[in-house]
């Protein structure tokens, strides 16, 4: 992509995103009573459910993941108050290796300190988010050119079956959102370029940590649907710039969708 198209784009996006790009803070009188009672049940939620850590790691290395698999799953969330001591008790681990793992998140600024309310998994601003679509869109365009020139059969067969997988799950949004990690990771993988893949999965954390799925604005589901079917087309028949093209057409549809959530909006187009 030329920089003065990508400057372009992301100038679009700004304009979509409206009020956005300059946020006004209104507060009533109440405001200080909701917030306080949001910060309570968040501060008082369920256990953590994290799973168990994986042995042939070290220990340290073991919680950290198990932390990245919370955000990914939704086990933990943006907003969430994260403690030491229910960390290590839902890992039957000690608190040194979670202290290890949560500065880990903290240097990558996925937690932050929230004063008295300890660390907390922090939310990404209007700009922040412009600018991850920008960095997906480059690096999942070059995972889909390469997985086009890479890809093997069953790699392909298995987009295919995860896509129907996809369609058979119209019903549930936050089934299709976990099918679509399990597509985008595949054509990372079929790219088979060890750099990209690991820049794309730096970005699936920060993904994870944007709230709700893409897949609960009217209309999003179908449309990626079709999207998914034609950026496989091109894989399976070796159209590398074709492949670019769509999977740059189909994260510009990602974001379009996000902005609706951010700014309230789900309805079906007009």
């Amino acid at each position: 992509m030329h920089k003065d198209e990508g400057v372009a784009r992301l100038n679009l996006c700004r304009s979509e995103l409206g009020h956005f790009g300059e946020p006004t803070i209104l507060r009533s009188k109440s405001a200080p009573q909701t917030e306080k009672t949001e910060n309570s049940r968040k501060d008082h939620a369920t256990a953590l459910n994290l799973g168990t850590v994986n042995p042939d790691l070290p220990l340290g290395e073991a919680v950290y993941e198990a932390l990245r698999r919370g955000l990914r799953t939704g086990a933990i969330k943006a907003g969430d108050r994260i403690k030491e001591e229910e960390v290590a008790a839902s890992l039957s681990v000690s608190r040194t290796p979670v202290r290890e793992a949560l500065g880990r998140l903290i240097a990558k600024r996925f937690i932050i300190p929230a004063g008295v309310r300890g660390l907390v998994v922090r939310s990404l601003d209007a700009a922040e988010v412009l600018e991850l679509y920008a960095m997906r869109e480059i690096l999942e365009g070059a995972a889909a050119r390469l997985a086009a020139q890479q890809a093997s059969g069953p790699e392909v067969d298995s987009l295919l079956s995860l896509q129907e997988a996809y369609d058979s799950a119209w019903d549930d949004p936050t089934e299709m959102a976990r099918i679509n990690v399990m597509f985008h990771e595949t054509i990372f993988r079929a790219a088979k370029n060890r750099y990209l893949i690991a820049a794309l999965e730096e970005l699936q954390d920060v993904i994870s940590i944007l709230g709700p799925t893409t897949f609960t604005v009217a209309g999003r589901p179908a449309t990626a649907s079709a999207e998914h079917r034609a950026i496989i087309a091109a894989i399976s028949t070796r159209n590398a710039n074709e492949a670019e093209r769509l999977a740059g057409i189909h994260i510009r549809e990602a974001l379009r969708a996000r902005l609706k959530i951010m700014q309230g909006d789900r309805r079906s187009p007009a």
